[in-house]
């Protein structure tokens, strides 16, 4: 926080059961100023990422933040959601209540436009989600990169797969969007599979955070539950009570940097058919190649990939952080209007 001051965040999402997280902890943080949430399709359909945002929103006492729809599907591939790991709602089938609040009377991109020119200071972009609105509004306003201090993004790997064995699900639902995003002009962060699985809540702290009568902190523990934290393991899984921090993580990242472990390396998406589709291709050598010199080099983005976690120091963040009574600014339910800043 320079001088401070609260970090000005805006949140690109697909909220299903981690986005949540993120979203608990980027409201109840006190050095996070939540100037919006932008909605994608991932986890779930765009709608109903909408509709998961605002319960969040509303469960975790958040101020008339604003919310708008993004896209609807990626930029090329056909829409792929996850429901298989977030639930048929995108958010553990958790039975939440419908929101009161109602998003905001404009699309992503424009939205997404309009706070980042309007904020005081520098905006730290926060997607962890498929990339493609970042993607269309870098495409379609790209004046906005002179006000975006840093991209941090929950996406990628340099080592092993999830939607496939090369590729993170984020970056294979769009691969287009995602190499967009990595010509952005600005300093980007990748918070990739490496670190993404490392960060889990001990068992008995999801019980604690199940058991409070704060109806954020219980949210928090609820969702924690529904991700297992062994492969193989089911949701809500009775064995299983620990559950990982997954995007929360990216969110920890932006407030405390010191606990993430990064290093400056050249990153490219794989845009070709075939089984490394989607793949971040890190570039991890300590020399140039014999491609390299044979072929000659071929310009790449310089990203600082995350590669090492601090897991106590994020874990205690977190769960500081979650536990705290939201932020004392109007709520929707207060008398704010939840879709207009």
């Amino acid at each position: 926080m320079p001088n401070g001051l609260p970090i000005p965040v805006i949140i690109d999402c697909d909220t299903g059961v981690d986005d949540a997280l993120a979203l608990l902890f980027a409201v109840r943080h006190p050095g996070i100023d939540l100037r919006a949430v932008t909605c994608v399709a991932g986890n779930t359909d765009v709608d109903g990422v909408v509709r998961n945002t605002l319960t969040v929103l509303e469960q975790a006492g958040a101020p008339a933040v604003p919310v708008a729809r993004g896209a609807e599907r990626p930029l090329i591939e056909a829409p792929r959601s996850a429901r298989h790991v977030h639930g048929h709602d995108g958010m553990g089938d958790l039975g939440l209540p419908a929101p009161r609040r109602l998003p905001a009377d404009l699309d992503a991109v424009a939205l997404l436009r309009r706070e980042i020119l309007a904020s005081p200071r520098p905006v730290t972009l926060v997607p962890t989600a498929p990339l493609t609105n970042i993607a269309l509004l870098l495409r379609t306003h790209p004046e906005v990169t002179r006000t975006i201090e840093r991209i941090v993004f929950m996406g990628g790997a340099a080592g092993a797969g999830n939607a496939t064995p090369v590729a993170e699900f984020n970056v294979w639902h769009d691969p287009e969007a995602a190499a967009i995003l990595l010509t952005a002009g600005v300093p980007i962060t990748m918070y990739g599979l490496d670190v993404f699985r490392r960060v889990v809540v001990p068992a008995a702290e999801v019980r604690r955070l199940r058991a409070s009568t704060e109806p954020g902190a219980r949210l928090a523990g609820d969702l924690l539950a529904h991700r297992p934290t062994t492969p193989g393991s089911a949701p809500d899984d009775p064995t299983e009570d620990a559950g990982g921090l997954g995007d929360a993580g990216a969110l920890c990242a932006v407030v405390d940097p010191e606990g993430l472990t990064t290093h400056r390396l050249p990153v490219e998406v794989s845009l070709g058919p075939g089984p490394a589709r989607g793949q971040t291709v890190v570039d991890r050598r300590p020399r140039t190649g014999e491609s390299e010199l044979h072929e000659g080099t071929r310009e790449q983005c310089l990203v600082d990939v995350g590669l090492d976690v601090d897991v106590q120091r994020y874990v205690r963040l977190y769960l500081e952080t979650v536990a705290t009574v939201a932020h004392s600014r109007p709520t929707a339910a207060d008398g704010g209007s939840g879709a207009q800043r």
